[in-house]
C-alpha cells in the first residue's frame, strides 16, 4: 500500500488505487490547472494509480445557465444538461493537456464515455452503474485518468447531471466501482473542522470523522462535502479524505466509527441560517390533526424539519414546526388558508431564526450532554425555542441574532479547540 503526499500510508506491498476530485476553485485558472497536475503527478511518482474527477472552472456553471436563461426562462431540462455538462469537458481536456506537458500521461473522458450510467431524472440524476473496463485498461498502462464529474448518461444515450456538487458523488462512485484505496476530495479547506472557522476563529481541524457524524453535519448546513456523496460513500465503506488543493496536510478522514472514536463526545458543531418556524394555535386536540395540518403543507411540496406539539389544559394544542426560509411564505399563506376549518385560535411565524446542532457519536454512551448545552446557552442568556434529538445530535432553535454568539458559547463549553472534557 502506498498513498502519501500527504495522505501518509507507505508500505511496498501494492500499489494503491487512489480516486481524487478537484472542485470548480482548485481549477479556476490555467495555473491552477497547472498546480493541480504537478499534484498528481507527484502521487503517481510516489506509486499510487490515480483516477482524477474535476468539476468546471469556477463561474462556468453559473456563465452557461445565465446563457441559458437568456433564451429561455424555462429552458427544457434535457438541453440544460447537454449545455452544463460542457463545463467538465473543457477542464478534463486541459487538466489532460497540463498533465502531457509535465510528462505524465494521461487520458480524458466525459462521464458517457466511461459509461457511468444513471436514471433519467435530468439535473438530479442518480448513478446506477460504472463501466470501469476502460479506466483500468488505462490505469495498467500508467495512464492518470480523468473523468468528468457532475454527469452520466441514462440507457438511451442522453446526457446527465447529478445536480448541484455532483462531482463529489462521482468520485465516491468511482472509488465504489475500481475498489480505490482511498478518495480524496480537494477543495478550498483543509479539511472538516469543529464548527465554521468564520464564525469561531479557534475551530479546530478534525483528524478523523464518522461518515455518519458527516452526514449530520452535511444535512445541518455543513457545505464541505454534498450529502449524496457521503451516504454513498459511507453505504459501500468507502474512506474519504478532505484535502486542500492549495496547501500540504492530512487533512480529515471520514470512515467508519473505531475503538476509540467514542472518545470525543462532540465532534462539531453545525448551524443553518436558512430556517423559519411557522405556529399554529389553539387547534382541538383530536386523532389526524397533525395530519389536517402538515398534510396541505406536504402537498404543496414543502419540506418540514422540526416539529413540537404542546397540549395545554382546554383540550387544545400548539403546534409547530419548521421550513425552509425560502418556502416561508408559502407555507404561512397555507396554514392560515386551513386555520378556520380547523377552528386554530391563532397562526403565527418567524422567519429570523437559525438552528444550532451539536453532533458526535459520543453521545450515544455519555449522559449530560444535552443539559451542558442549556446551561451554556442560558448562561448567554439565549432562549431555546424549539429542541430536537437524536442518538447522534442535539439540534435547538435560538433568534438569529443569537447566531455568533451561540456557536461560539458551545465551543468553549464542549472545549472544542482543545482536548474534550469528561461531560
Amino acid at each position: 500500500m502506498k498513498i502519501n503526499a500527504i495522505g501518509e500510508t507507505l508500505q511496498e506491498e501494492f500499489m494503491a488505487l487512489i480516486v481524487q476530485k478537484y472542485g470548480g476553485t482548485s481549477v479556476g485558472t490555467i495555473e491552477r490547472i497547472e498546480s493541480v497536475a504537478a499534484k498528481i503527478k507527484k502521487y503517481q511518482d510516489e506509486g499510487n494509480q490515480l483516477v482524477v474527477a474535476v468539476s468546471a472552472m469556477s463561474g462556468e456553471t453559473n456563465r452557461l445557465i445565465a446563457l441559458a436563461e437568456q433564451i429561455s426562462e424555462r429552458p427544457d431540462r434535457r438541453e440544460m444538461d447537454v449545455l452544463v455538462s460542457t463545463g467538465e469537458q473543457v477542464t478534463i481536456a486541459l487538466l489532460c493537456m497540463a498533465l502531457h506537458k509535465i510528462g505524465c500521461k494521461a487520458r480524458s473522458y466525459t462521464g458517457g464515455q466511461v459509461r457511468i450510467l444513471t436514471d433519467s431524472a435530468h439535473s438530479k440524476a442518480r448513478i446506477q452503474s460504472i463501466d470501469g473496463e476502460k479506466i483500468r485498461e488505462d490505469l495498467q498502462n500508467n495512464r492518470v485518468v480523468v473523468v468528468a464529474g457532475f454527469q452520466g448518461v441514462d440507457e438511451e444515450g442522453n446526457i446527465t447531471t447529478l445536480g448541484r456538487g455532483g462531482s463529489d458523488t462521482t468520485a465516491v462512485a468511482l472509488a465504489t466501482a475500481l475498489k480505490a484505496e482511498e478518495c480524496q476530495i480537494f477543495t478550498d479547506v483543509d479539511g472538516v473542522y469543529t464548527t465554521d472557522p468564520r464564525i469561531e476563529p479557534r475551530a479546530r481541524r478534525l483528524d478523523r470523522i464518522t461518515f455518519e457524524e458527516m452526514l449530520e453535519l452535511a444535512s445541518l448546513g455543513s457545505k464541505v462535502l454534498q450529502i449524496r456523496a457521503v451516504e454513498f460513500a459511507g453505504k459501500y465503506n468507502v474512506p474519504l479524505r478532505v484535502l486542500s488543493s492549495f496547501e500540504e496536510g492530512q487533512g480529515t478522514l471520514i470512515t467508519t466509527e473505531e475503538e476509540g472514536m467514542e472518545e470525543a463526545k462532540i465532534s462539531g458543531i453545525a448551524f443553518n441560517k436558512d430556517e423559519a418556524k411557522l405556529t399554529i394555535r389553539g387547534v382541538p386536540d383530536q386523532p389526524g390533526v397533525a395530519y389536517k395540518i402538515l398534510g396541505p403543507i406536504s402537498d404543496a411540496n414543502i419540506e418540514i424539519d422540526m416539529i413540537v406539539q404542546n397540549v395545554g389544559s382546554d383540550d387544545t394544542t400548539d403546534f409547530t414546526f419548521t421550513v425552509h426560509r425560502s418556502e416561508y411564505a408559502k407555507a404561512l399563506e397555507i396554514l392560515r388558508g386551513i386555520a378556520g376549518e380547523l377552528e386554530a385560535r391563532e397562526v403565527k411565524g418567524d422567519d429570523s431564526i437559525v438552528k444550532i446542532s451539536l453532533v458526535g457519536v459520543g453521545m450515544r454512551s455519555h449522559a449530560g450532554i444535552a443539559s451542558t448545552m442549556f446551561a451554556a446557552l442560558a448562561k448567554e442568556a439565549i432562549n431555546i425555542q424549539m429542541i430536537s434529538t437524536s442518538e447522534i445530535k442535539v439540534s435547538v432553535v435560538v433568534d438569529e441574532k443569537y447566531l455568533e454568539l451561540g456557536v461560539r458559547c458551545l465551543h468553549q463549553a464542549f472545549q472544542l479547540d482543545a482536548d474534550p472534557v469528561s461531560v
